[in-house]
């Protein structure tokens, strides 16, 4: 089945910088989504980078972008990889705009570059998520699958919940 991913950046895809000891995305048309799926060895789903940006900059021209590359999208499965921090806005805003379409919105609460991160189980739950769930708007985190009205990070445990 063909999945695509839209890379938007979020945690997910961020690295450490060893200058400013913060954590940035890496320059050029890099993203860690590569690493996850080759660890994973997983090769079947297609990439494309939307945006690099901290889900806390995303605007609303910013997921007017990314509905727009859902709509204009071939596939019919597709996965968001997405900050936590305004996940569920957006999740709110594609719902009941994708037509015939199963989205999946993922991301990660610790980098996958710097390891112990949750992002490869995350990304792989959202793939699995895409063949198999019905049309729709979905998020997938911490091995759980929440529809669009239901995404809730809760910043007090470190995890998405209802």
């Amino acid at each position: 089945m063909d999945v695509l991913i839209l890379i938007t950046g979020g945690t997910l895809d961020k690295v450490h910088d060893t200058v400013t000891e913060g954590l940035i995305f890496e320059n050029g048309n890099k993203s860690r989504v590569s690493n996850i799926l080759k660890t994973g060895r997983t090769d079947h789903p297609r990439l494309k980078i939307l945006m690099k940006k901290d889900s806390l900059d995303m605007t609303g021209e910013d997921r007017e972008i990314i509905l727009r590359a859902v709509l204009d999208a071939p596939q019919e499965r597709i996965v968001i990889t997405h900050g936590t921090g305004t996940m569920e806005l957006t999740a709110k805003h594609l719902k009941g705009k994708v037509g015939n379409k199963t989205v999946i919105l993922t991301g990660a609460m610790r980098p996958q570059s710097l390891g112990k991160s949750d992002a490869g189980f995350n990304l792989g739950g959202a793939i699995i998520a895409a063949q198999t769930m019905t049309q729709g708007v979905y998020a997938v985190m911490n091995g759980r699958v929440f529809e669009a009205a239901q995404v809730h990070k809760d910043t007090a445990l470190g995890r998405f919940d209802v």
